[in-house]
């Protein structure tokens, strides 16, 4: 038997699971695109983040192909286990060596599906606050309030304390004003309640809470609760403290600040230097 009939008789043999192989890498191709296409618009149905929702997919996609190649190999009689083996090593190798990447990559994947914070929010966490510019895979950006950008990863991020500032519709925004202890109390809560109550953005349900909190040193101190839109917040901070001190200042109500009284005394005989009979006296 020359090499000629020998190449037949193993084409022969072969043609069978050749086909099946193809024909299963084929339709399996074909399905594997159509399972990708359900899977996003299943996701897409489910609110998933579309950074998360493209990379899902993406993953998935290419997970499915390498077992389809891997199936298709081992129907043509191609020996696998060893091609996995090895392939595990190297999986368990990058691993070890990724194991930071990996990290931020589960906590990107942690915040995207179940939003502690979303762009656009204020957040405060691992020592940075800021805006959230976007929210990546291995990282999230920030913009402070002074225009910095400031890049987090995602590890530390997901696993750590986290402060929402944008997660509430509405906050409370704390004041604390002092009085002089010579003028009214009640006259005092009528004036900064009347400042209150003209600034529309400031929610009259809970009502704005005016009470006498301390008797501190030289003054009496007023803690003032008042809720609004969490955007108002720092708008209604600035401005209600500006027109309570112009509103004292109409009404006559003093702003006490710390004062000192200092009496400096001289002892005119003790200053006096000792005479030499004196000084002989002493000794």
């Amino acid at each position: 038997m020359n090499w000629i009939e020998i190449l037949q008789a193993q084409a022969i043999s072969y043609a069978p699971k050749l086909f099946s192989a193809m024909l299963t890498l084929f339709i399996g191709w074909k399905l594997i695109g159509i399972a990708t296409q359900l899977l996003e618009k299943m996701l897409t149905r489910s609110h998933v983040e579309p950074t998360l929702r493209h990379f899902l997919g993406s993953l998935a996609n290419v997970a499915l192909k390498a077992l389809l190649l891997i199936s298709a190999a081992s129907m043509i009689g191609i020996e696998t286990t060893s091609f996995i083996a090895i392939l595990g090593a190297a999986s368990l190798a990058i691993g070890l060596a990724l194991q930071g990447s990996l990290a931020n990559f589960a906590g990107g994947v942690l915040i995207l599906m179940f939003k502690p914070f979303k762009a656009g929010d204020y957040i405060e966490a691992q020592g940075q606050a800021g805006t959230v510019e976007g929210i990546q895979i291995f990282t999230t950006r920030l913009r402070t309030a002074d225009n910095k950008l400031i890049v987090v990863p995602n590890g530390p991020l997901a696993n750590g304390n986290l402060t929402n500032y944008s997660a509430m519709p509405t906050r409370r925004v704390d004041f604390v004003f002092g009085i002089g202890y010579d003028d009214d109390i009640d006259h005092a809560r009528k004036v900064i309640l009347s400042v209150l109550n003209k600034d529309h953005r400031i929610h009259q349900d809970p009502a704005p809470m005016v009470v006498v909190s301390s008797l501190a040193e030289s003054s009496v101190n007023f803690t003032v609760r008042v809720w609004a839109n969490s955007e108002h917040y720092w708008p209604i901070f600035f401005d209600t403290t500006e027109n309570i001190k112009k509103a004292f200042d109409a009404a006559n109500i003093s702003i006490p600040f710390p004062q000192r009284t200092i009496h400096h005394i001289q002892h005119h005989e003790a200053s006096k230097p000792l005479s030499k009979a004196q000084f002989e006296h002493v000794d």
